[in-house]
């Protein structure tokens, strides 16, 4: 599958599938969603003192990438879980520019299916799968924060089904936080169906307007 890089209105570059008619990011800014829905509206929230996350799409790692960044500025340790069907080659990742970090690039290059530690601070866990056929390995009472940072609802619809929001609520602590991009009226439901308290927030400067936060209470 073709895969273009562009640039965000945020001077941050992405990923662009045309047969998808799909990006990775949004193309109002890469970096600046990122940051707001996944780290500043999910992890920064977690109460967890030494989260557990699953990010549904490791795509490029940005979400990774900062999320290890907070991880080190806070000396806070995550033991940061991501499944991805598709892995991008390091070389088209390391064009984009995202870091000049040796710890970048380690996490592009570590085994997949293994614990690896990439810092002190943050320990990694690539699953090469389709989560819909993987969740249900996870333990019960495991996961704080949920990144679902999916291929949106009409371009992957089977990422986006009760079954698999309800899963996530089983996997979930107490106080477990799930954060997405996406705000449809269909989503919010089917999380509030699963057990979740849904809460819109507004979305990332120059971004969408609202996206979901959904609480396991």
């Amino acid at each position: 599958m073709e895969r273009i890089i562009e640039q965000t209105a945020d001077g941050s570059a992405t990923i662009y599938i045309p047969q998808m008619d799909e990006h990775y990011h949004s193309v109002k800014g890469a970096h600046t969603e990122s940051q707001h829905i996944f780290i500043d509206m999910g992890l920064k929230a977690s109460t967890a003192g030494q989260p557990v996350i699953l990010e549904v799409g490791f795509g490029t790692g940005l979400n990774a990438l900062l999320t290890l960044e907070e991880a080190e500025q806070s000396r806070r340790k995550v033991h940061y879980i991501t499944t991805e069907l598709y892995p991008l080659e390091w070389e088209k990742v390391k064009a984009l520019n995202y870091s000049d970090s040796s710890l970048f690039q380690k996490m592009h290059e570590v085994s997949w299916g293994k614990d690896a530690i990439i810092s002190p601070n943050f320990t990694l866990t690539k699953i090469e799968t389709d989560i819909n056929s993987w969740i249900h390995t996870l333990p019960a009472d495991s996961i704080d924060v949920v990144y679902f940072d999916a291929f949106a609802p009409e371009k992957q619809p089977e990422m986006w089904s009760p079954q698999l929001f309800e899963q996530i609520y089983t996997a979930m602590r107490h106080k477990g936080i799930l954060t997405t991009y996406c705000a449809k009226g269909v989503v919010r439901r089917m999380l509030q169906s699963a057990g979740f308290m849904v809460e819109r927030l507004p979305g990332p400067p120059g971004g969408k307007r609202e996206i979901l936060r959904a609480n396991k209470l």
